[in-house]
């Protein structure tokens, strides 16, 4: 069912952080959020994807995991059933266009089960 992840790097200034991985590690700028400055960037260099997200003090100590997977409905009733606590308690679509859900592990490490929008799915959510 899992089939990839992407970790979530914590900073405190993107812009910077945006320079420095383009410019001085050569990864592209894969895609950000609409905000400016962006809260949530991608990067990509040759397979190897990495996220990256404006965190506040207080957070940066803790890791953020992004699954890729098949069903996150599937996923997220398997989890239901064992008893585990999502947050929010429910799958969404989400606006940058995926389907997930979240939750934390015991040491407060944000782990995320996600698949990409279809085309139609997609086509819903642009009106």
């Amino acid at each position: 069912m899992f089939k990839e992840t992407h970790p979530i790097l914590g900073t405190r200034d993107i812009k910077r952080a945006i320079e420095f991985y383009t410019q001085q590690l050569g990864f592209e700028l894969a895609f950000g959020d609409d905000a400016d400055p962006p809260n949530y960037v991608g990067f990509r260099r040759d397979a190897v994807e990495l996220h990256m997200q404006f965190q506040f003090e207080h957070e940066m100590g803790t890791i953020r995991l992004r699954f890729l997977v098949e069903d996150p409905d599937a996923l997220f009733n398997e989890y239901r059933q064992r008893g585990v606590q999502c947050v929010p308690n429910s799958v969404h679509d989400t606006p940058w266009r995926t389907r997930e859900f979240a939750l934390n592990d015991l040491d407060r490490n944000a782990l995320t089960a996600y698949r990409d929008l279809t085309s139609a799915e997609k086509g819903r959510h642009s009106s």
